[in-house]
């Protein structure tokens, strides 16, 4: 039976990794918005400690972990802690990534491994983790953070391109696999978005480039992420699974 209020997360836990900056520090805090309880992983305390005081301004149940997802058991021990603290994670949100300018050419085995081992295997991992809860209680969302760039390749950030491309083919598996437990799995592909990671950009060439080809006119705002991260982790989306939703602006559309 549908809710009364779809989008409600009330009773809710929500876990964000690389929850403490950018697009991931929108997404928690719009999950706190919509009544949930939220964790974050981060590398950065301070930069933790931050978003854990905005969380609980919201006034709702918060944790923020000094946690670097790619070590196994810094991130099983965290995820633990979270479920022992604030309960059973009902949203999993596969954020940290990484992305290294380099061409092929250039690109060492070691870089191209560092991409993948935090953009495709820690979330692959730590979303095992995670199902494993969920199955026991026929339920839960996970969303995986894709890219536009794994709709199309680049020249420049191949390792990058190819690890997103992969997180979208991991999610149709994962759907189809945790489907009959009632669990659905889905991802987002961000296009470009205004944040501290990308402020130098806007001083390139390839900021007006960006503009110049967004239908929308402009890059977008973080908070405008949020909205496709709810919906996603809510019961208005019970029904759909296995999917990735562009959020760019029409970007990738042209």
């Amino acid at each position: 039976m549908t809710p009364a209020n779809p989008f409600d997360l009330t009773g809710r836990v929500a876990l964000v990794t690389g929850g403490n900056g950018g697009l991931g520090h929108s997404m928690a805090l719009g999950f706190a918005r919509a009544g949930a309880s939220v964790a974050i992983f981060g590398r950065k305390p301070e930069k933790n400690r931050a978003v854990l005081a905005e969380l609980e301004a919201i006034g709702v149940r918060a944790l923020a972990l000094q946690v670097d997802v790619t070590n196994d058991p810094e991130r099983d021990a965290a995820f633990a802690q979270v479920e022992k603290t604030l309960g059973p994670v009902h949203i999993l949100v596969n954020n940290a990534g990484t992305g290294v300018v380099k061409p092929v050419l250039a690109e060492s085995r070691e870089g191209w491994e560092e991409v993948l081992d935090l953009n495709l295997t820690a979330m692959f991992l730590l979303s095992k983790t995670a199902a494993q809860s969920m199955v026991q209680r026929k339920a839960g969302k996970i969303i995986n953070i894709a890219s536009m760039y794994a709709l199309f390749g680049s020249g420049l950030v191949p390792a990058y391109s190819a690890s997103k491309g992969a997180v979208v083919q991991l999610t149709k598996s994962m759907a189809i696999e945790f489907a009959p437990h009632y669990i659905q799995v889905n991802a987002i592909a961000p296009g470009y978005f205004e944040t501290e990671l990308t402020a130098p950009l806007k001083s390139l060439p390839l900021y007006n480039e960006v503009v110049q080809r967004t239908p929308a006119g402009r890059w977008g705002y973080p908070d405008e992420c949020a909205g496709a991260a709810v919906f996603l982790a809510a019961p208005a989306s019970d029904y759909i699974t296995g999917t990735t939703i562009v959020v760019d602006g029409g970007y990738s559309i042209h």
